[in-house]
């Protein structure tokens, strides 16, 4: 089977009100638009184009167990646009998620409550994949040297020199910990005003997209204790095409820029800035991987002809790509779901069956279609993992 999904942006505040609408050819709704998702997750199933009116999670339901369709899909497909940075955060292991949910559930925490942290026992690693011309993003905990020649350079103010002494500690892994416990939950507002302040005023040739950055984050959260959280993280500009994969543990955070995202079934996020939403210090150090790092870029491998494959080597997913300017094949290691990101892309599955799919649609294919083949687009396909 192949059968078209669709379904409608959600209006996040930090949405843009032009990138979906952009890459559909449409008009731009006037409201802020910040992701489609084409999955099965409860919170905004896709909606199945088969005339029955049935949304995706209630198909899998009704096919289990036939053609190699399961009851849930392992993975989470979406178009996300960023106008707005998104709230730094990070995501469980699976451990730490069955743990931290069976405990909120022993509490009688309610699963909608503003303060609950895990909202189902999955983990949530996750890739996305730059469509538009940059793509901006916070990802990992920058070498600890170039954080503390960053901090020296914002002067001697009260609050630079408490962040420059906590990082000054000869394990980069506990400085790094004791800087973010002491921004989120010790330092006053004044240390971090001026930090802040610092910083936007400051210029620094090796700094100098980090200290932009901070001016804009400061329009967009002033007084945050996320900023001083950021100075402290990767900055990174993915081009179009290019990809960051985000294990469990590593704080990150979605700046500006539409990409391709796809996810393990999961909605458990803890935050650590940019965020009016509840911030657990605690649970979030517990959850945090200080040891510092270069930014985690996914480099995609060769696939079958004419495509190539985003795979970090996990079971939730992989995302195989047809870049369109030739044919690809594409076989599929279960449930998959095609979407269309350029041209008129012809879909057409091993029994003959065949959608067309302009960007920013997408197709559901079981996997006795496979091998796909896809021609005269660009098309991403979400498939199970390795």
């Amino acid at each position: 089977m192949l059968i078209e999904i669709s379904n409608t942006p959600r209006d996040y505040a930090w949405g843009s009100s032009t990138l979906i609408a952009g890459l559909e050819g449409r008009a731009p709704s006037g409201s802020p638009e910040a992701e489609v998702w084409f999955g099965d997750h409860p919170g905004s199933p896709a909606l199945v184009h088969d005339g029955s009116d049935r949304t995706l999670d209630a198909w899998l339901g009704a096919h289990a167990g036939a053609a190699g369709v399961p009851a849930r899909l392992p993975y989470l497909l979406k178009l996300l646009a960023a106008g707005a940075p998104l709230s730094i955060q990070v995501h469980p292991s699976k451990d730490q998620a069955v743990e931290g949910f069976a405990r909120e559930e022993a509490a009688g925490v309610p699963r909608d409550a503003g303060h609950r942290n895990y909202k189902d026992d999955n983990h949530k690693p996750e890739v996305i994949v730059a469509l538009s011309d940059t793509f901006t993003a916070l990802a990992g905990l920058r070498d600890i040297d170039a954080t503390r020649r960053l901090v020296a350079a914002l002067g001697t103010g009260d609050g630079v020199r408490t962040l420059g002494g906590l990082l000054d500690a000869d394990d980069p892994a506990a400085a790094l910990r004791a800087a973010i416990a002491w921004a989120l939950g010790e330092a006053d507002a004044a240390a971090i005003e001026q930090i802040v302040s610092a910083a936007a005023s400051v210029e620094s040739g090796e700094f100098a997209g980090e200290l932009r950055l901070v001016r804009e984050l400061d329009a967009a959260y002033p007084g945050d204790p996320g900023i001083v959280v950021a100075l402290l993280m990767n900055l990174v500009e993915l081009r179009r095409g290019e990809a960051i994969f985000v294990p469990a543990g590593v704080l990150h955070a979605y700046v500006a820029g539409l990409g391709v995202e796809i996810m393990a079934a999961s909605d458990n996020v803890l935050r650590g800035g940019l965020t009016p939403k509840h911030i657990d210090v605690p649970e979030l150090l517990g959850l945090v991987d200080f040891r510092p790092a270069a930014p985690p870029v996914l480099a995609p491998r060769p696939g079958e002809a004419g495509t190539e494959l985003f795979a970090p080597g996990i079971p939730d997913f992989a995302l195989a790509h047809v870049p369109g300017d030739t044919s690809g094949t594409v076989s599929l290691a279960g449930v998959s779901i095609a979407l269309a990101v350029g041209g008129e892309a012809v879909v057409t599955g091993a029994s003959g069956a065949s959608v067309t799919l302009s960007p920013g649609h997408a197709a559901v294919i079981t996997p006795d279609e496979s091998p796909l083949s896809v021609e005269n687009g660009e098309v991403f396909v979400a498939m199970p993992g390795e």
